[in-house]
């Protein structure tokens, strides 16, 4: 068996230890082929261009990072990877900038970079890119000859292809994707828009196997729903921290259910529509305001994007307004906190919820849900209020599945969930705990790469 190498816009940090999600699985992976090497950006960005790249050792994992200078740290990532491909593959052409000089950009980035890993490839190894960064990096590496099996991930959705020909270099785009020889998607409904865009835009013929045939290639598409290391999330939620973060807010919360938010700071999380949510639960319940706390961890992210400076006034100003309306001398009923924390705090604080509130407008995945599925206590779980557009409804159907624009109905689901009765609850958890333990990170990661290795260039 031939060396992994795992291709990704951003690496683990060599000698640093990880935090735990994607990083950690990516890591297990390389250990469990025997080593290889992990390439991407450094996270450095310089005047000019370096020639190679900088090689780190870290037992038996090479890390190989390359820089990138201020130009293309603003086409390649800040201008089309999160100005155009991130919102198109989120549903807002609206907020997308189509920019002719950032594609160009991005496009010489992924050029480079695959210059760069071919010269690292050897015949026998396998390579794994991810991710909406690295959409043309299979086809520079087949330019510069390397003629092995290339499979890439998709940790984004793959939008609806009335959707994705927005992108005007989207025929560039679909002509890179064929190059590698299996695409994984997080959902079956994303793969099926991939199909559906490559048989009507470019007459690909799906075969019976459900390979495709297109650009005179054999390709395969398939769903790899991602998952969480659920039995860490358990034990970190049970551990001293844990138990010490949720003992910490329960004292402030006191006796007041604790409904639990936690999301990064993006228009495609639906903060918004989320809080405007609790709010309308409030109006129309007055019973509720003194017995229930909305938590709303919400990280900074991209603060220098003027959209999501405007996100962040208008959620200061929702939640100014509903606390302004609601609040007495002893409670207040939402604590906003514009930070991170680490799992160890995070998964204390999911036991500890009465309800998880997983409400995305588009999200391929969200892990935040089978997390907190993960950190229930088994005798007494909480409620999960979970998205129909996050890609985890497809796995969590028994979860309280929502539309994150029907204000009235996520509110409803809200009180729902704070005064279901202990069976049902536990009816619910056990059918999303089982699915959330099956198909863990571990089994997402061996599922794709058995499916790798199957895979051939045709």
């Amino acid at each position: 068996m031939g060396r992994l190498i795992i291709a990704s816009n951003r690496t683990a940090t060599p000698g640093v230890p990880r935090a735990g999600g994607l990083a950690v699985a990516l890591k297990d992976a390389l250990d469990e082929r025997g080593g290889g090497v992990w390439f991407g950006w450094s996270g450095e960005i310089l005047d000019r261009e370096t020639r190679g790249v900088r090689l780190f050792a870290e037992g038996n994992v090479d890390f190989a990072l390359a820089d990138l200078t201020q130009e293309e740290h603003e086409g390649y990532y800040l201008g089309y990877a999160n100005d155009a491909l991130w919102p198109v593959f989120h549903y807002r052409v609206d907020l997308a900038r189509f920019d002719e000089g950032a594609f160009e950009v991005y496009e010489s980035v992924n050029r480079r970079f695959g210059r760069l890993l071919s010269q690292l490839l050897r015949p026998e190894d396998v390579v794994w890119v991810h991710d909406y960064h690295f959409l043309l990096l299979g086809r520079e590496l087949r330019h510069n000859g390397w003629r092995g099996p290339i499979g890439f991930f998709l940790h984004v959705p793959f939008p609806a292809p009335e959707v994705f020909t927005a992108l005007p270099h989207h025929y560039r785009l679909a002509h890179g994707l064929a190059e590698f020889d299996l695409l994984g998607f997080q959902t079956k409904r994303d793969t099926a828009n991939f199909r559906r865009y490559m048989v009507e835009h470019h007459g690909a013929a799906v075969l019976e196997d459900g390979r495709i045939r297109v650009f005179g290639r054999t390709i395969r598409a398939e769903a790899f729903p991602i998952g969480t290391d659920a039995e860490d999330i358990a034990a970190l939620a049970m551990g001293v921290q844990g138990v010490a973060s949720a003992q910490r807010l329960g004292r402030i919360i006191e006796n007041r259910a604790l409904v639990v938010g936690v999301d990064r700071l993006d228009y495609s999380k639906g903060l918004l529509q989320k809080v405007q949510a609790f709010g309308r639960m409030l109006d129309d319940n007055e019973e509720m305001r003194e017995r229930v706390t909305f938590l709303q961890i919400a990280p900074p992210s991209r603060e220098t994007v003027e959209t999501y400076q405007d996100l962040r006034d208008q959620l200061d100003r929702l939640v100014g307004r509903i606390n302004s309306d609601y609040s007495d001398i002893d409670t207040t009923p939402i604590r906003y906190l514009a930070r991170g924390y680490p799992r160890e705090v995070l998964a204390g604080i999911y036991r500890l919820a009465r309800a998880g509130l997983v409400t995305p407008l588009y999200d391929g995945m969200n892990l935040v849900a089978k997390e907190y599925v993960a950190a229930q206590d088994p005798e007494d779980p909480g409620v999960l209020v979970l998205s129909e557009f996050a890609g985890a409804a497809e796995q969590l159907s028994t979860a309280l599945l929502v539309n994150p624009h029907d204000t009235a109905g996520v509110a409803a689901n809200i009180r729902r969930a704070l005064e279901m009765p202990l069976d049902e609850r536990k009816e619910r958890w056990q059918v999303l705990h089982e699915a959330v333990t099956r198909e863990d990170i571990a089994w997402w990661r061996r599922r794709f790469l058995d499916a790798l290795d199957e895979a051939r260039p045709a």
